[in-house]
């Protein structure tokens, strides 16, 4: 695959769930997701395939992993191995950039 600059910021923003709006950039091998979300917004537990790693930008969120809770501000990162049963909540308003690996094809 060639390398390319692209901005994110222009990409279309889509809201995968209440309260979860992203950017969407995909490399052969990787999604990235720059998320904003809302205060008191919520994603259910679920598990996917996906080796998924949370980049903190801004705000702070409650997540649990395979029933322990891990609570993330800016500067954190939290590795979620594919398969591990996730879910959380925003305690405040938040800026998160995810990494899954392989890509998440449901996304493109």
């Amino acid at each position: 695959m060639a390398e390319y600059v692209q901005d994110v910021w222009s990409t279309e923003v889509r809201e995968i769930m209440p309260g979860f709006r992203g950017h969407f950039v995909h490399s052969e091998h990787t999604t990235h997701v720059f998320w904003d979300v809302d205060e008191g917004a919520s994603v259910p537990d679920h598990s996917h395939p996906h080796e998924q790693i949370v980049n903190m930008l801004e705000g702070t969120i409650e997540l649990v992993v395979d029933g322990t809770s891990h609570v993330l501000s800016a500067g954190d990162v939290l590795v979620i191995e594919g398969g591990q049963v996730h879910g959380g909540t925003a305690c405040t308003a938040c800026k998160i950039l995810d990494v899954f690996s392989p890509v998440r094809e449901e996304y493109r």
